[in-house]
């Protein structure tokens, strides 16, 4: 297994995440309840966030907008503007008994800690598992392991999009949801292969 070229990325199909169907935006006490009743006992999730992106130097992160939990057949979207979703995924987020993978997790839970007091435990990085994998010496991005892993091209069309804006748009809920979606895909993947 190696990183993949951009050019050879390109030519990888489209990943096949989730469906709009199989993604739940988490807005009130009932949302969050039943978010929370799928989520509480799995052992291993996928995790990201978003956040309103900075285009002047010297501008300052307002922090996450929306924080995304994927089962390998579901995702929750918790827009931090609901304080119901903002209690439920932190209560996943900080549970020792269930491990949360993504990609560049340090950042994400700085973010996380400076503006929501959420101190995620039990998490792994899979930009340095897979760096430690193949003995690279850059860590490796979520789009990279998709197609390292999974054979497939991570959209990645919605990133810069204004994650502060709320109802989100459908390319966003589908980015968001899938990012999350795709770090579990490729935890199970690996494990698979261990």
């Amino acid at each position: 297994m190696q990183r993949p070229t951009k050019e050879q990325i390109r030519e990888l199909p489209m990943y096949v995440g989730l469906d709009l169907l199989d993604i739940k935006i988490i807005e009130n006490e009932q949302d969050a309840a039943e978010a929370l009743k799928e989520l509480e006992n799995e052992t291993c999730l996928g995790f990201d966030t978003e956040s309103k992106p900075i285009f002047n130097k010297g501008q300052v992160s307002p922090g996450p907008s929306l924080i995304q939990i994927a089962t390998e057949s579901k995702a929750f979207l918790f827009p931090i503007r609901f304080p119901a979703a903002v209690s439920a995924a932190a209560e996943i987020l900080i549970n020792p008994a269930i491990m949360k993978v993504g990609f560049g997790i340090k950042d994400d839970n700085k973010e996380l800690r400076n503006k929501l007091n959420i101190d995620i435990v039990n998490t792994q990085d899979l930009s340095f598992t897979l760096k430690r994998l193949i003995g690279d010496k850059n860590t490796i991005g979520a789009r990279s392991a998709v197609a390292m892993v999974l054979k497939a091209r991570l959209g990645k069309g919605a990133q810069k999009s204004n994650w502060g804006a709320y109802p989100l748009k459908k390319s966003q809920i589908l980015y968001a949801a899938n990012d999350a979606h795709a770090a579990i895909c490729v935890e199970k993947a690996l494990s698979a292969l261990v």
